[in-house]
Order: C-alpha cells, then sequence, then structure tokens
C-alpha cells in the first residue's frame, strides 16, 4: 500500500470511510484492555509462587552470620542478600544496600536527602537558587515525576539508539553547577528499550561535573530481563560503578535496582549500589530513617534463588511469556503499517516496553482514539519531563499485563486508531 502521505484526496476518503467502519466494529466489541503500565501478567506472577513455600512457622530464621531476621537490626541488609544482589548488580556486596520492596522509593528517598541535607556535605539544594536535572526522552515518567514534586527544573536530552545525546549531557554537566543529576535506564530503557553502548558509558564515566554534588541516577531496573536466551541476541552493559573508578570519579554515580520483576512487584528487594563514600553519607540517614528493613523478605528471595544461575533461569521462564507478546505487537505493526509512513516503533531485545511514534501532532488523538474503543494506553506525553511531549508523536506500548488473544486485539485497535488519525491529519492539512 503506498503511503498516506502520496494519496489523492479521494484515496484518503475511501481510505477514511473504510476505516471507520472498522473501527466503528471494534467499538462494538466493548473491550477493556489495559496497556497503560509495565505489569506483570497473573503467569510470571504465578512463576514466583514458591518462594511463598520457603519460609513458615517451622524454619530457620538466622542468616550467615547468626542474626535472627525475625528481630531488629542489619541495617544495610544480610549478607547473603547483598550478595545476590551484588551479583545481580554486578558489583561487590560490600558497595551495595539492601532497602525495602521498592527501588522508587529509594530514588525518591535520594533525591529527598539531598534536597534537604545535601551530598556528602555540600550545600542543601533547598538552599540554592537553582537546582537542574537532565532527562534524557522519551524516558520513565516516574523518573520525572520525582524531580518536578521537589521543584527541580528538568531539561530534555533526546534518546538515541545508544543512549542520550552525550555532547548535549557533557556540555551541560560539565558547565552547569546546578545541574545536580541525570536521570538513566540504561538497559532496555523506558520505553524504547534501548541499551547505552559502551562509549555512552565511559562517555558517562569521563564527565567532570562543574557541581562537585553532581550524581548519575543510574535506574537499571531491568538489567537481567532479556526476551531471548541466545547471548547475541541479548543487549551487553558496560558496568558503570567500576568505570566510574577506572574514570577517578568513584562517587559519581548511584546505582539503583530490584526484583519487582523478577519476583512480585511491591514484594520484592531493592537496592542501592555506589561508593563507599557516598554509602556511609547515605547511612546517616538511614540510622534515622528506619532500624532495618524486611530481613525475612531478604531471607525469603536468597532461599529460593540460591544463586544468580538460578535467578537466570528463572528469568527464562519470564521471557518464555513475554516474548511471544512482543512479537505479537511487531508483527502487527509491520504488517499493518510498514510502507504507511504514519509511524516508527522500536523493537527492543528486553525489558517491559515499546516505543512507538505519530507523525507530528497525533499522540494525543490516537490515545483517545484507543480508550474510545476500549484499549487504555499510557497517556501521550508522560514519558516527558511535565507530560509535555513538544512534538505529541510519543506513545509507551506495555505488552506485558494482556493475555496473547486480548494483545492481538488491542494492538489492532491501536493500528486502525493510529491510520484515522494520521489520515484525518492529512485531510485537515
Amino acid at each position: 500500500m503506498k503511503a498516506y502521505k502520496d494519496m489523492t484526496r479521494e484515496e484518503m476518503l475511501a481510505e477514511q470511510e473504510a476505516l471507520t467502519l472498522k473501527f466503528e466494529e471494534m467499538k462494538g466489541k466493548k473491550l477493556k484492555l489495559d496497556m497503560s503500565r509495565g505489569k506483570p501478567s497473573k503467569a510470571q506472577l504465578e512463576l514466583s509462587n514458591e518462594m511463598m513455600d520457603v519460609l513458615d512457622s517451622g524454619s530457620y530464621f538466622l542468616d550467615e552470620t547468626g542474626t535472627d531476621c525475625r528481630n531488629y537490626g542489619v541495617l544495610n541488609g544480610i549478607p547473603e542478600a547483598k550478595r545476590l544482589m551484588g551479583a545481580m548488580s554486578e558489583v561487590d556486596p560490600d558497595d551495595m544496600i539492601i532497602y525495602g520492596n521498592s527501588s522508587l522509593n529509594i530514588m525518591y528517598d535520594t533525591i529527598s536527602r539531598s534536597y534537604t541535607h545535601g551530598v556528602c556535605g555540600s550545600t542543601p539544594w533547598c538552599k540554592l537558587d537553582s537546582v537542574k536535572f537532565l532527562c534524557p526522552v522519551p524516558g520513565y515518567d516516574r523518573h520525572f515525576r520525582i524531580t518536578e514534586h521537589f521543584g527541580i527544573e528538568m531539561i530534555n536530552i533526546p534518546m538515541t539508539e545508544n543512549g542520550p545525546d552525550m555532547d548535549l549531557v557533557e556540555h551541560y554537566v560539565n558547565s552547569d553547577p546546578a545541574v545536580k543529576g541525570i536521570w538513566c535506564v540504561p538497559k532496555y530503557s523506558n520505553p524504547q528499550g534501548y541499551t547505552y553502548s559502551e562509549e555512552t558509558v565511559k562517555r558517562f564515566a569521563a564527565l567532570t561535573p562543574a557541581a562537585e554534588d553532581f550524581r548519575i541516577y543510574w535506574d537499571n531496573a531491568y538489567s537481567i530481563h532479556h526476551l531471548y536466551d541466545e547471548p547475541e541476541k541479548q543487549d551487553y552493559l558496560l558496568e558503570i560503578l567500576s568505570e566510574c573508578r577506572k574514570a577517578g570519579h568513584p562517587d559519581m554515580v548511584y546505582k539503583f535496582i530490584s526484583t519487582s520483576k523478577v519476583t512480585f512487584p511491591g514484594s520484592g528487594l531493592a537496592a542501592l549500589a555506589a561508593s563507599k563514600r557516598n554509602l556511609e553519607d547515605i547511612e546517616k540517614q538511614l540510622t534515622v530513617q528506619t532500624i532495618g528493613h524486611d530481613k525475612l523478605n531478604q531471607l525469603r528471595h536468597v532461599r529460593f534463588f540460591g544463586n544468580m544461575a538460578n535467578m537466570h533461569a528463572h528469568m527464562s521462564r519470564h521471557a518464555e511469556i513475554m516474548r511471544p507478546k512482543f512479537e505479537i505487537v511487531e508483527e502487527i505493526f509491520r504488517k499493518e503499517l510498514s510502507g504507511l509512513e504514519i509511524g516508527t516503533w522500536t523493537e527492543p531485545r528486553g525489558g517491559y516496553f515499546l516505543s512507538f511514534d505519530t507523525i507530528p501532532g497525533c499522540a494525543k488523538a490516537v490515545v483517545a482514539k484507543c480508550a474510545e474503543a476500549g484499549v487504555k494506553l499510557t497517556p501521550a506525553g508522560a514519558t516527558y519531563p511535565y507530560g509535555k511531549d513538544p512534538e505529541d508523536t510519543n506513545i509507551r506500548i506495555a505488552p506485558s499485563f494482556p493475555t496473547l488473544s486480548e494483545l492481538r486485539k488491542a494492538a489492532e485497535v491501536f493500528v486502525v486508531s493510529v491510520k484515522l488519525v494520521s489520515i484525518s491529519q492529512y485531510l485537515n492539512r
């Protein structure tokens, strides 16, 4: 089929009429499908059910040091949990603090602590005239909501297939002392599914910030979330903490990770890896905030997995559920939209999302059209700070939660919506 922009007006009107009939038929099915968040499906949650049987009233509740995990104490995590999460994060266990269930909560706390008490003795951000954060876009909406909540000015940094535009990152970080951080989802990024190249990671490590309290907020949420088992089909990410040390900047990064999409979201383990100086600074606040996080949950995870080999095998079972869902969406997009020149999309090799870009000015209308037919998507604009996509093009697609049959229906509604909105845009011109 020829590209919409190359059609005559008569051809466009005929196409619009056919699409409208098809869309009305879809509306008549009264669908109620949700693709708005990257929630694991019921089948994925059930992969971890046996973890609930690991501890019972007759269990041995001591960690390897003899600490009773039912009681107070152990601020930074039991040793075996630090080893497991350290292996997952590719860092030394001594470089890590094990928290509760949410890495997002750690990120919020980290921004809040910096805002009220400063970073390693630097001036608290609340006492500064200007605080800025760099935001690779499109990106993770919950990151942006944290910095917006604290009134921090957010600066858009365009994403490429290799990561953020590093020329811009270097310009802002190395020249402006008001720039205090940058949000990063470096592997299978949210929403595009891109992984930062080795050159990008090395350029991050080589930054020479104008602000002594600048930190890279490295949210490695999808570190082991591959869609394929074959190593050649998996993305590789250079480890940032070791690269920063090699470059002589050991304090420049906070690395976040969790098992939220490995075991049970909301009941997993979250951790922060950083330099000794950063960890000591953080622990000063932690001693006021808590006597210790949930050690029983740490013990549960350690005894369920045992080692990283078992965790990788567990993630392979996740991939068996996730892979067909991504492939269905990509297949329908290619079949229905290729050659029409009304949209582009990513085809990631891991993570939880793929990203779709409409022609300028159409994303909000496409999301609204899908909602009209019973398919809920992430709001257009959510992948940009302040919810403002300058070109109104980006839509995040989250295929994980629906069943395969539901996903096929949702993808079909999506492509018809894209076609209708796009042809209306051309007709209105």
